[in-house]
């Protein structure tokens, strides 16, 4: 199974696949979603093709049990992030010291050749009784549009989402949520401050609060698994010319959220302190985008399957892990689909070298077989 294994991540590696939501004229998805349609409809899988946007499509890949079993769905990424300064040639993959590098091999391509693989040879045993679900999904990178579009259409009684975790089990992960505050002043030339407020200046009394406020979430109660939650100013503009008064300052925010927490009712309790003790504050919030944290429920059956498995291939009891970022898997969740993640073992995400090794890979590739017949073929499974 390894040498099917990598020499499929081989070919997805090949392909160039970053995204354009993050690099401006990024190949996109297209010829990726391309390769993995192919090699699973050569398997017999049935193909969806969705592409709402063009040249972001997703690939979803079903092969259809008999009945009477539940249902399953594998989710991967193919997009990546930049070449740009990649030591070598991130799209020519090369294998050293029992790994495998190139753009992609960690995060995700390894994940997603794991998934067909270990789908493709679960399917092909023809004792599927619920349906198998391969989601080969756009736009993780960015705003995970690609899995948003399949779950419009698809369910299922439970996924594993593929990502990188060292051959551990997320169980849990952050949300986060994006907000422009934009303090207002009033435009005026420099050398009239009886008619001019200074918006800037006025900003600096949020920046002042939203450090103490970063300052009381880490101090505050925390997650049990992720910790506590975050705040931080990410970007900054206001003003026009040196010589006036500027008219607005706005200030971008992100707040990395756990479980129970209400980033927006905070943000107006900032604001509104402010505007009652600093003379002539005003400010209005403009939401971004917003996704919302991950927590797994230990007693899922999909949770315990997959725990079973990799003790079983890795000879002991993998941890149970949380992760600081955002993933897919609290869409899957949203939508009633209950799931956890594990992928390979390397390392070099978004970074200037990315590996996966060998022996993950293959581990990866068995433990999703495993779990592909016991959760879609047992009949004997409980739901």
């Amino acid at each position: 199974m390894e040498e099917i294994t990598v020499d499929l991540l081989r070919q997805l590696i090949v392909l160039d696949s970053v995204n354009p939501a993050l690099v401006p004229g990024g190949a996109g998805e297209a010829a990726v979603a391309d390769l993995c349609a192919g090699w699973l409809a050569a398997r017999g899988f049935e193909i969806h093709w969705l592409e709402r946007r063009p040249g972001r499509p997703s690939v979803v890949a079903v092969a259809r049990g008999a009945g009477g079993g539940r249902s399953l769905m594998l989710n991967g990424h193919l997009d990546t992030v930049t070449l740009a300064g990649y030591d070598g040639d991130p799209l020519a993959p090369r294998i050293a010291d029992g790994c495998i590098y190139g753009r992609g091999a960690f995060d995700m391509k390894g994940g997603l050749a794991a998934m067909m693989v270990a789908g493709a040879r679960v399917a092909a045993s023809g004792q599927l009784r619920g349906d198998l679900i391969l989601a080969c999904v756009a736009d993780e990178e960015h705003n995970s549009l690609g899995t948003e579009e399949v779950l419009e259409t698809f369910t299922a009684d439970a996924a594993i989402v593929c990502e990188p975790t060292h051959l551990e089990i997320t169980v849990a992960h952050k949300g986060f949520a994006w907000f422009d505050v934009v303090v207002e002043g009033r435009a005026a030339h420099g050398s009239r401050p009886d008619l001019g407020i200074d918006a800037i200046a006025k900003a600096g009394h949020f920046l002042v609060a939203v450090e103490r406020w970063a300052g009381r979430l880490a101090e505050g109660p925390a997650h049990e698994r992720l910790g506590p939650g975050s705040v931080h100013a990410s970007l900054i503009r206001g003003g026009e010319e040196a010589s006036s008064y500027p008219a607005s300052c706005r200030i971008t925010v992100e707040r990395r959220t756990v479980p129970g927490e209400d980033p927006r009712a905070e943000l107006d309790d900032i604001l509104s302190g402010l505007a009652a003790t600093v003379p002539g504050f005003a400010a209005s919030v403009e939401p971004g985008l917003r996704r919302e944290p991950f927590e797994a429920d230990p007693d899922w059956p999909i949770v315990a399957t997959v725990l079973g498995q990799a003790r079983r291939v890795l000879g002991r009891a993998p941890a149970l892990r949380a992760e600081p970022y955002w993933t897919d898997c609290a869409l899957l969740d949203a939508a009633g689909i209950p799931c956890l993640m594990i992928g390979v073992d390397g390392g070099g995400a978004h970074a200037a070298t990315e590996w996966a090794t060998l022996e993950s890979l293959d581990q990866l590739t068995d433990i999703l077989a495993a779990t592909i017949r016991e959760w879609c073929v047992d009949r004997d499974a409980e739901a």
